[in-house]
């Protein structure tokens, strides 16, 4: 059993990758895999580590979406790159070809489809990537991660199942969380992230909430700030980082137990990370990121919204007073905190990342 997996330029396409190889692996140990991506995408160093063999496709850029110079040589690039995904394919002689998002799918799903290899893709967001728009033309499965994605695709081989999400997150404790990070269980706990290089925007505005919450010290906080901007935040927090309820990371190599102490969490809205809160059903707040490609973190927020498992505050509407509102009366009803849980476990797939690997070996 052999099987090329692709995905690349950020955690959101790379991580769920990952977690497909595990799931493929507890079902079939005898599987092979090759991973391609590009050379300057994080995938170059995150696939390496986990001991998965690598190779490189050199491609200079995704398509924009209207007329330019640069998509005429991106265009003459991308051809290049399906010859040479074609000879990856002949080298390797794969089963099954697997795509989760990122522009370095094109060629290898593009190729193996051609060369009558069984395909899958897998969307995880709201509004579909234009990569993944046009090789639903090709490939011959289609495995959505929201509902809101099944209008995008052909329904006869699209099917709903989900976004993969690491072992590790549903495994967490509560208690093993509260102990690494120092927390008590008598008072709710948030957990604020931007994602893994952090967000300006809620940084900003989580500085006046966090001076009053260390003053009123009714709820603790653990906020990531991201690597760049943790001396900036630190900074400004200089007189408050003693406080007990109060605890800044720049990154957090173990968010699964963080997660899993969290009453309530302030996010962006990025497939992977609300499919990992979903899974555990935590309530949030969603700032979604404004630049997004098609805006999908919006799409992908409000679908959170309009179950009742989260809120919403735009980016372009975010201060320090709106959140701070949004919190004490969230905060302070531990009932709509309660209701919001149950909806948010709710649209939780667990068992995505399974369901996902049955189809891919279903096709082979």
């Amino acid at each position: 059993m052999k099987i090329i997996v692709s995905g690349g330029g950020t955690g959101g396409h790379i991580y769920p990758a990952l977690t497909l190889i595990d799931a493929i692996k507890n079902k079939r140990p005898d599987a092979e895999f090759l991973y391609v991506g590009t050379e300057r995408g994080l995938e170059a160093d995150i696939v390496p580590k986990a001991g998965i063999n690598f190779t490189a496709l050199k491609l200079e850029g995704g398509l924009e979406r209207r007329f330019t110079l640069a998509n005429i040589s991106r265009a003459a690039n991308a051809v290049w790159s399906i010859k040479r995904a074609s000879d990856v394919i002949k080298d390797f002689k794969p089963n099954a070809v697997v795509g989760t998002g990122g522009y370095v799918c094109g060629p290898i799903l593009l190729a193996a489809s051609l060369m009558k290899v069984p395909t899958l893709i897998q969307e995880q967001n709201a509004v579909a990537g234009v990569t993944n728009k046009i090789l639903s033309k090709f490939v011959d499965r289609i495995a959505v991660g929201t509902r809101d994605a099944l209008k995008n695709f052909p329904a006869a081989k699209t099917v709903y199942t989900g976004n993969p999400i690491r072992a590790e997150v549903l495994a967490a404790e509560r208690d093993d969380g509260l102990k690494e990070f120092g927390f008590t269980a008598d008072k709710p706990i948030v957990l604020i992230s931007g994602g893994s290089r952090g967000a300006r925007s809620i940084n900003d505005a989580m500085i006046g909430v966090l001076k009053t919450a260390a003053i009123k010290n009714s709820a603790q906080f653990l906020h990531v700030t991201g690597k760049g901007e943790f001396d900036a935040v630190t900074k400004k927090l200089a007189g408050v980082l003693g406080a007990p309820n109060i605890k800044v990371f720049p990154y957090l190599y173990n968010m699964p137990r963080a997660m899993a102490m969290a009453d309530l969490a302030v996010f962006r809205a990025g497939a992977t990370g609300l499919a990992e809160l979903t899974a555990r059903g935590v309530p949030a707040i969603l700032i979604p990121y404004p630049y997004a490609a098609e805006n999908h973190q919006e799409f992908n927020a409000r679908a959170l919204v309009e179950a009742g498992a989260a809120r919403m505050i735009l980016n372009r509407d975010l201060t320090t007073e709106i959140l701070s509102a949004t919190l004490d009366e969230l905060l302070t009803s531990p009932e709509t905190l309660k209701r919001m849980a149950a909806a948010s476990l709710s649209l939780g797939k667990p068992n995505a990342a399974d369901e996902i690997a049955d189809l891919i070996l279903q096709m082979t």
